[in-house]
């Protein structure tokens, strides 16, 4: 298998697009524990964004008081966008049921990238975005990145003089 990328993904005001047209967004994947992307995610979103948020895993039944479905099939809506938080392998299946609940949009998350599974989904209609961090990129086209202390208000190469 060839790890040499040839897909080409959407650009940023592309991606701004999607988000916007987002009202309902899946987390694939979501975790109890505190420390992992997804809850950091799931919380910023709820917080953070205009979009109904749900949790999708099959062994957890409530994380951060809400209700956890077992699978996309199993949601009150299909999601416009399903953020999957899975290992690789898993990729091409998630990418088939975000299909089949009639999602609009997979987007694999920092560090996931399979380009089967954008196939899948591409060939379904769906927008597709890989490697990227839903809650990083909502917040660079809101203007919410000081939340996480990202934006210090200065952009310069230069080293800042402290003395």
């Amino acid at each position: 298998m060839s790890t040499e990328r040839t897909w080409v993904g959407p650009s940023a005001p592309e991606r701004l697009g999607i988000l916007r047209s987002t009202r309902s967004v899946a987390i694939v994947g979501m975790s109890n524990k505190p420390s992992r992307a997804s809850y950091f995610v799931a919380t910023y979103l709820r917080s953070s964004s205009p979009y109904r948020v749900y949790f999708v895993n099959p062994v957890l039944d409530e994380v951060l008081g809400e209700k956890v479905y077992p699978s996309l099939e199993h949601l009150p809506e299909p999601p416009d966008l399903v953020d999957v938080f899975r290992k690789d392998a898993d990729l091409p299946g998630v990418a088939q049921e975000a299909v089949d609940a009639g999602a609009k949009t997979l987007w694999l998350q920092l560090g996931s990238w399979n380009e089967e599974a954008a196939r899948i989904a591409e060939d379904a209609g769906l927008n597709v975005v890989m490697d990227r961090c839903v809650k990083i990129e909502h917040a660079r086209f809101h203007g919410g990145l000081h939340l996480a202390g990202f934006n210090t208000g200065v952009v310069s190469a230069k080293r800042q003089v402290l003395a």
